[in-house]
């Protein structure tokens, strides 16, 4: 919808602004909610069929938005806490229910792996029992299949700016 209109530079800025992210009901209060109210960035929690994070922008009759428009059925982030966390989806029960959500999905899906680095899983350096060689495939695999890329963070301070940025340029990338 966005698209149809060209906005001036104070509307793309009063648009962009205005970006609300959504927090999952399932992700427990965190940093990340902590950063963005230090920051005073709205968010809301609500619940998210796929990731743990989009963002909204609300109405603005003004700029020709009559109602909400959320773009969680287009842009999300899962974030995991962990290589733990992460190997722990690619080895249990989770993965057919993740597979499922992301077989369905058909936007930006982006991860984001707190607290390691790539190198972490070439070095097995995680507890678990999955294997290094599987870790890494599955890793890529996602990809490949789903396209949800990764990203890893070892300061997992840095993830709500991170947050908060990816969907600040998907929304920059819908003005015109």
């Amino acid at each position: 919808m966005l698209e149809q209109f060209k906005y001036t530079k104070k509307e793309k800025k009063e648009l962009l602004d205005s970006l609300t992210v959504l927090v999952d009901t399932r992700e427990r209060q965190s940093h990340v909610q902590e950063w963005m109210e230090r920051k005073n960035k709205p968010y809301k929690v609500k619940k998210l069929d796929q990731g743990d994070y989009s963002y909204y922008i609300p109405k603005n009759e003004k700029l020709n938005i009559p109602r909400d428009l959320y773009f969680d059925k287009v842009c999300c982030i899962e974030r995991k806490s962990s290589l733990e966390e992460l190997a722990g989806n690619f080895g249990s029960k989770d993965r057919a229910r993740i597979q499922k959500e992301m077989a369905v999905y058909g936007g930006d899906m982006h991860m984001i792996i707190e607290e390691s680095q790539y190198k972490d899983i070439r070095d097995g350096n995680y507890k678990t029992n999955l294997g290094r060689e599987s870790f890494i495939n599955t890793l890529h695999s996602w990809y490949w299949k789903w396209g949800m890329s990764h990203n890893f963070m070892p300061d997992k301070n840095d993830t709500p700016l991170f947050i908060y940025l990816h969907f600040r340029q998907h929304l920059r990338n819908q003005l015109h």
